[in-house]
């Protein structure tokens, strides 16, 4: 059976379809940074620890129900043993069945489960801000070398656009070396400066390239997966003020924004109810239990058989004395499984109270283990904020820095285009040679790649501070 061929004017629009979709399948920055999230390994790990963080603090709770276990048991005796039912003694082969409920429920320990619960739920919500760490810091790299994607792929347009200009540069003055206005001399310099700037132009897209798979390495992305990069100008990534952002203020906010800062007071609540859990373990413990039980076995029991007789006579006639005495012993038939059940069931009801007098001091060891862990804990948090206030007093430092650098890279870069453009119209005329018009045009385009430096190294530095402020990280 033959298919028939769709049109011509149907396999355009899919193709321009296709082209469309390609064309747009760009990946901006959120993207990037929610794929990094989602595949990091490392992600992945602390997202299972607080899983099982989880797990533990479910069972933790079922502490405060009581316990309820279901027991039997089944065995053959053989020879002489005692009825367990009826405690004669039997010489036969006996099936013996027992069965049994039994429960329990602690009605006070020093509140030892409550804190073993609240310790765990402490627990658990550091292992979930472990986690939201993870994800800040991997948005951070992500975000850094995003930024570095953007400043290579802007370098090489520089570079790109610097080759053509000495490529035009040197058109020109082979036609005026033609006409006989400029010496041979000239062209050759600028031959030398047309590969200079093409090895440049290649190194560029070299570090472009370089910086693409950087970022795909912090996503955790396949090196040969197809990846377009969406290009904002860099003149349109919004910057907060440095007069909001402070260093004082940022770290005020950071200390109750930051992940690291808030899995830190989560760690010291957990190790407190520890601690306290450990002091409850020294109180006495107070619990209920019952049982129910019965048993049944198939051997059969032995009934007397009553009958009258002599059982005496009187002290003086010595006349016999008659009444019922056992003239034997029968043995009656096995009573039914479910009557034996119902026959011999029993139950019991009972309070137990546990106290710790001497337990070659492993519950105090355990209590004063416990003051050591809150206090290490408390360093930690100690140390981590200390950190996180030097980073800021430092990533302010170096945003203010930058900025200044920024600033002073315009006027750079304002004064070499004004001299390329003098030198541009003195060689023109005839009245400049070409190492001078070179090194204008050189100094102008070392300008220009110092200016993007600045400005990314500025934006960065500033979404840092950003960062730290609990304002995430955004581009557009």
């Amino acid at each position: 059976m033959s298919m028939r061929k769709p049109p011509l004017f149907l396999s355009l629009i899919a193709l321009l379809s296709t082209l469309t979709v390609r064309a747009q399948d760009k990946w901006d920055l959120k993207r990037c940074v929610d794929y990094a999230v989602e595949h990091n390994i490392s992600i992945k790990q602390a997202d299972v620890q607080a899983r099982v963080a989880k797990l533990t603090l479910d069972q933790s709770k079922l502490m405060r129900i009581p316990t309820l276990s279901f027991g039997s048991s089944i065995d053959v005796t053989a020879g002489r043993s005692q009825n367990p039912t009826s405690f004669t003694l039997n010489t036969q082969t006996s099936l013996y069945n027992n069965l049994s409920l039994q429960t329990s429920l602690i009605v006070f320990n020093g509140f030892n489960i409550q804190r073993f619960i609240d310790a765990n739920r402490f627990a658990w919500q550091a292992m979930l801000a472990n986690s939201e760490l993870l994800k800040n810091n991997i948005s951070l790299n992500v975000a850094n070398a995003y930024l570095q994607v953007l400043l290579a792929d802007q370098t090489a347009q520089t570079a790109q656009l610097q080759m053509q200009f000495s490529k035009n540069q040197l058109e020109l003055t082979r036609k005026q070396v033609t006409a006989g206005t400029l010496p041979e001399l000239n062209a050759a310099e600028l031959e030398s400066q047309v590969a200079q700037d093409s090895s440049t132009y290649v190194t560029a897209k070299s570090n472009a390239i370089q910086a693409v798979f950087t970022l795909k390495a912090y996503m955790d992305l396949d090196a040969a997966s197809p990846f377009d990069v969406d290009m904002p100008p860099v003149d349109q990534i919004p910057i907060g003020q440095l007069a909001d952002l402070q260093p004082d203020a940022v770290y005020a906010t950071a200390l109750t924004h930051q992940p690291l800062q808030k899995m830190d007071a989560l760690n010291i609540q957990a190790f407190q109810e520890t601690l306290r859990a450990a002091k409850g373990s020294m109180y006495p413990t107070v619990s209920l239990f019952g049982s129910i039980g019965t048993n049944f076995i198939n051997t059969p029991g032995e009934l007397p058989v009553i009958g009258t007789g002599q059982i005496g006579e009187t002290q003086t006639t010595h006349e016999p004395v008659l009444g019922q005495t056992v003239t034997g012993y029968y043995k009656a038939p096995v009573t039914p499984y479910f009557t034996q059940l119902n026959d011999y069931l029993a139950q019991s009801i009972g309070l137990s109270i546990q106290i710790p007098i001497f337990n070659q001091g492993t519950l105090r060891t355990n209590y004063q283990k416990g003051k050591l862990n809150l206090r290490n804990q408390e360093l930690i948090r100690d140390q981590d904020n200390l950190t996180l206030k030097s980073n800021i007093y430092q990533a302010y430092t170096l945003a203010v820095a930058a900025l200044e650098k920024f600033e002073a890279q315009k006027i750079t870069l304002a004064a070499t285009q004004k001299s390329y453009e003098y030198a541009q119209k003195r060689y023109n005329v005839g009245m400049s040679n070409t190492i001078d018009l070179l090194t204008n045009q050189n100094n102008y385009f070392a300008a220009k790649v110092n200016l993007l430096y600045d400005q990314f190294d500025y934006v960065f530095k500033m979404k840092v501070l950003e960062y730290y402020k609990g304002m995430g990280i955004k581009l557009n």
